[in-house]
């Protein structure tokens, strides 16, 4: 097994797939590419998800498009491409939470992007680093959730919303968890029961006024435009 990483020269323990300093796999072996360009690689083509699962992520590209131009955690701006011969960012100095925010970041931009192939290769390591710093608060399980969506495991987007539940039944993050968790894994029962629990929660829940709230408006407004039914609206 690899002593020093390919990427960027840094030494490597004896455990883990990925360098903790620029998240390049231990192989050796390059990221997967994008695809020639003019032509990006999209999920529909990479995952061999259900037309409710690739409609949904669609959905969720439109909402990344939405959040990013806002101010805020999820606002910090994804690395940039490490240039020919450079060294990758050294991601092994910043905190827990700083590590899981650029990775979060990084998977949506690609997702917003269209590059599936990257999300795919990425996701990974941003869902690990989220589970890493349980016990997690709502909005962290929300952000893990998201990233199970977009990598296609229901089921993990699914106990995040669970977990968020089984502390405040209502909480709108949580529903919306499991409105789209549902949606992925063509459960339409249990998605109309999600549905119905986040319009009747939504008035009471946004009058507390939670930051989470605050930082996930547009998600919020997407999502019930989701349980009504509807296409959602450029703005």
């Amino acid at each position: 097994m690899a002593r020093h990483c390919a990427s960027c020269g840094a030494a490597l323990g004896d455990r883990g797939a990925f360098c903790h300093r620029c998240g390049a796999p231990r192989d050796g072996t390059a990221a997967p590419p994008t695809g020639p360009a003019g032509a990006p690689s999209t999920l529909a083509t990479v995952l061999p998800w259900s037309v409710a699962g690739i409609a949904l992520l669609a959905l969720l590209a439109f909402i990344v498009g939405q959040q990013f131009g806002r101010s805020g955690r999820r606002a910090v701006a994804a690395p940039p491409a490490v240039a020919q011969g450079g060294r990758a960012p050294d991601i092994s100095q910043m905190s827990p939470q700083e590590r899981a925010d650029r990775l979060f970041n990084r998977v949506m931009t690609y997702l917003e992007n269209g590059q599936g192939d990257s999300v795919t290769f990425f996701a990974p390591m941003a869902i690990q680093s989220f589970e890493a710093l349980a016990p997690l608060n709502a909005h962290q399980r929300f952000d893990l959730g998201l990233l199970g969506i977009v990598s296609g495991e229901a089921t993990l987007a699914l106990a995040q919303a669970d977990s968020i539940l089984a502390e405040q039944p209502s909480h709108l993050l949580g529903l919306i968890l499991g409105l789209r968790a549902s949606g992925l894994s063509g459960d339409s029962a249990a998605r109309q029961r999600f549905a119905d629990r986040l319009r009747s929660s939504l008035v009471s829940e946004r009058a507390k006024q939670l930051q989470e709230y605050e930082d996930h408006a547009q998600d919020i407004d997407a999502a019930i435009r989701e349980a009504d039914g509807r296409v959602p609206l450029l703005q």
